[in-house]
């Protein structure tokens, strides 16, 4: 374990010591990032770096260490055309995004496609069928799969845990002396859930090397929760990071940190309870909460956390708060403020059935019925049903909740239709979807008299008659022409 820095207050943040010189670039060219290890992204943390190239592609990759090639994928979505190579230290790296694979490994991807009569392959190979040595060119960068400018994606995973690393960790050369830049804090009641308020704003102006508030603040209430919107940035870019470390204090007695540095897939859609999911919903900006959530079980993320799982107990007395963020080269920012408690208000009960985290909700009504799992939500919410008519509709719109509240698991989710569907139309009916944006629809299993699909959002459902058959255009370059083509093949 390495430790970063004297942090004073903030004590000594363990960091695990990885190997500063057992992984080269795994691009010709100087590394600028597009994207770093634990940003919040939609239904994820960002598992690794985004390698610009120029705004390019066919860029050679290469290895970044000895191996082999244990795994190659191909999708249309993703990490598009991605190569794995499995090193002998315990770790495996991902690059992702690809355009071709060399040429060897090329021809034996369009082999197995031949073979299993499928573009998309998933292929796990043995160690000894493609080894590679470090720097050895494996692939030219692309911008393949669910990707929106060409880039190479990087990861380094533990081998036997396959949890993503931080990359930055590594020892990669990465020019970057600009510290993170926080704007604005949300501050909440926690006192009771904050799916149950609208936290307050307010903006931060630097002064000096720090970044402050106007004035002192006062709350309402004797817990508080702070939130913060923060990008960090490095040298000749100007695109968006995230910190490595945040800590924060108060009167100089440590409160909570928070250490991105190893993130599993299988619980990474719990970023939306390491960020504030409703103010993404309403402003599109991801605030991290310096605290954590009762139903986030993201325990790792937080080496420290005082036992109100990081708030701030508040009195008349202000207290000075201190936020440090520091990121993965090293560069600090620090955030201060006071605050303090004053009169509680006296605010109306908003009455409510109130659901809890960690306990099963069970919902049976006369056309809908669902069941949430204990850990189907992070906070405590105020959950109602609100039923309205659609004449257009086999069944009533159902308003499940609020759709700026995540749910994270999926949950079995039955309407009965309020009216006779004919025979003909049975198999027709299919579950539709808003969340008062967009609309969708997914199929439902039929099963005595409902129609039930797997669902993972609240907002408004309903049954509704799908007649019309799906349609496919085919999409050619620009002035084909096929009139003297003797047979086409898809």
């Amino acid at each position: 374990m390495w430790l970063i820095g004297n942090l004073s207050a903030f004590g000594q943040l363990p960091i695990p010591k990885y190997p500063q010189n057992y992984f080269r670039n795994p691009i010709g060219m100087p590394i600028l990032l597009a994207g770093n290890f634990g940003e919040c992204r939609p239904n994820h943390f960002h598992s690794g770096i985004d390698i610009k190239t120029n705004g390019k592609e066919n860029y050679p990759v290469y290895a970044a260490a000895t191996g082999y090639i244990s795994r190659i994928k191909m999708d249309k979505g993703g990490f598009g055309h991605a190569i794995y190579i499995t090193h002998p230290a315990g770790f495996t790296t991902l690059y992702a995004h690809l355009n071709d694979f060399y040429p060897a490994l090329q021809q034996f991807l369009v082999e197995q496609q031949y073979e299993k009569e499928n573009w998309a392959v998933d292929i796990a190979l043995a160690p000894d069928r493609f080894p590679v040595s470090k720097g050895q060119q494996i692939a030219w960068s692309g911008n393949t799969g669910s990707s929106t400018a060409p880039h190479l994606h990087f990861e380094i995973r533990d081998s036997q845990t396959e949890h993503p690393l931080n990359p930055q960790l590594f020892g990669f050369h990465i020019t970057d002396t600009r510290p993170p830049v926080p704007s604005s804090l949300a501050f909440y009641d926690l006192t009771k859930s904050i799916y149950q308020q609208t936290p307050r704003i307010e903006p931060l102006r630097k002064a000096g090397r720090d970044y402050v508030l106007k004035d002192t603040l006062t709350f309402g209430t004797p817990l508080l929760g702070v939130g913060i919107l923060v990008n960090d940035y490095m040298n000749s870019s100007n695109n968006t990071l995230n910190f490595l470390t945040a800590s924060w204090s108060a009167d100089d007695s440590l409160q909570g940190n928070i250490v991105l540095d190893d993130i599993s897939y299988d619980v990474t859609r719990y970023m939306h309870a390491y960020a504030d999911y409703g103010l993404k919903a309403q402003k599109g900006q991801w605030y991290q909460l310096l605290f954590r959530l009762p139903g986030n079980a993201l325990t790792q993320l937080y080496p420290f956390l005082n036992t109100n799982r990081g708030a701030i107990s508040l009195g008349t007395t202000p207290r000075k708060v201190t936020i440090q963020l520091v990121d993965a080269s090293g560069n600090k920012a620090m955030v201060q403020f006071f605050v303090r408690m004053t009169q509680p208000l006296n605010e109306k009960v908003n009455k409510c059935s109130l659901i809890q985290p960690g306990k099963e909700n069970t919902y049976e009504g006369t056309n809908l019925k669902f069941i949430l799992k204990p850990s189907a939500l992070y906070d405590s919410i105020c959950m109602a049903v609100v039923k309205s008519q659609d004449v257009a509709a086999y069944s009533d719109r159902f308003l499940i909740g609020d759709p700026e509240v995540p749910v994270h698991d999926y949950f079995p989710l039955s309407v009965k239709p309020d009216k006779i569907v004919p025979f003909q139309l049975r198999d027709k009916l299919v579950l539709k979807y808003s969340d008062g944006k967009s609309v969708s629809a997914t199929a439902a299993g039929f099963e005595n008299g409902w129609y039930t699909s797997s669902r993972r959002n609240f907002g408004t459902y309903w049954l509704e008659a799908d007649t019309i058959s799906p349609s496919i255009t085919l999409a050619l370059p620009g002035g084909a022409n096929l009139s003297k083509a003797e047979s086409l093949s898809v």
